[in-house]
């Protein structure tokens, strides 16, 4: 279908057409019970963590490439590193949950790599596409992180204090709504012909599409479960991490030992496709949450 038969005046702004291109996929997302799922506050701290990991591969991907580019005009009027940028984030997030060793432990699945490789074969041959992949990720996260930021540390029983939280929180953004604003300018006044918004619009698409499939692995990863995933922190080790945790932290007001323990206990109980349910709707809601704030 031609470009201008699904968005007749592509004299509209860069940012319109791309919540107008994505506006299906989002939709889809929006409506699924994952979704709703996390919302209710029904997530397990293991897929939690996979999804944190595979965040990390996606993010460090994502800012090499912006820092190759931060000159090239095509990309230059958006490098807002200080406010956006997840890398360092996510750093103190996996050794919260993972150890100093977190490096050596964190899985990194086929569908992620995949991810990782377009997003360095967009950097090095097709920069003027990273505005795409920037924009879903960035503007997603920041507009849904504070609701999803709540939610999690209810779920699992995070700190008030934000440890294992620090990807939900954009300390170099004060104001979200006035960041946004700027950024969408910054992102229309990109110099781009016809068919470069089309491929533009067209990579948007894609980076739904792409994490999507990183998830669909993570839902074979689980459902494999860690004796034959080799991929997932021994069930043992991970009641003693969350035990220490418990204690580092004290324990919640007005719950009981067995509560407190609840997120261990209950990974164990969990069948393999309610798990993944559980760690789908934390995608769903990245997305769809973020998105739909857009």
């Amino acid at each position: 279908t031609s470009v201008l038969l699904l968005f007749p005046s592509m004299s509209k702004d860069l940012s319109e057409l791309m919540k107008e291109a994505t506006k299906e996929v989002h939709e889809q997302a929006e409506n699924t019970p994952f979704m709703k799922n996390f919302q209710k506050g029904q997530v397990s701290l293991h897929e939690f963590k996979l999804v944190t990991a595979s965040l990390y591969f996606i993010y460090s991907a994502l800012e090499e490439e912006i820092e190759r580019n931060k000159d090239n005009p095509v990309y230059a009027p958006v490098y807002f590193p200080g406010e956006l940028h997840r890398k360092a984030a996510l750093e103190k997030d996996l050794e919260y949950f993972y150890g100093s060793n977190w490096r050596e432990e964190i899985p990194c699945p086929e569908a992620t790599q995949k991810y990782v490789a377009r997003l360095h074969d967009v950097g090095k041959n097709h920069p003027e596409l990273l505005v795409a992949h920037a924009y879903t990720r960035y503007l997603g996260d920041l507009s849904g992180g504070q609701v999803l930021k709540k939610i999690a540390q209810k779920a699992l029983q995070l700190p008030s204090t934000g440890e294992g939280l620090a990807f939900f929180t954009f300390d170099g953004v004060s104001n979200a709504t006035k960041f946004k604003q700027l950024y969408r300018s910054r992102m229309n006044a990109l110099e781009m012909d016809l068919a470069t918004k089309k491929r533009v619009l067209e990579e948007a698409k894609k980076a739904f599409l792409l994490n999507i499939q990183v998830f669909e692995a993570l839902q074979e990863l689980v459902s494999k479960g860690p004796e034959n995933g080799h991929l997932v922190q021994p069930k043992a080790e991970l009641r003693t991490r969350n035990t220490n945790k418990s204690h580092e932290h004290g324990p919640v007001p007005g719950k009981d030992s067995k509560t407190t323990n609840r997120g261990s206990t209950g990974m164990m109980l969990t069948t393999p496709l309610v798990r993944w349910i559980l760690a789908l709707s934390f995608l769903a809601t990245t997305v769809a949450v973020g998105l739909f704030a857009m």
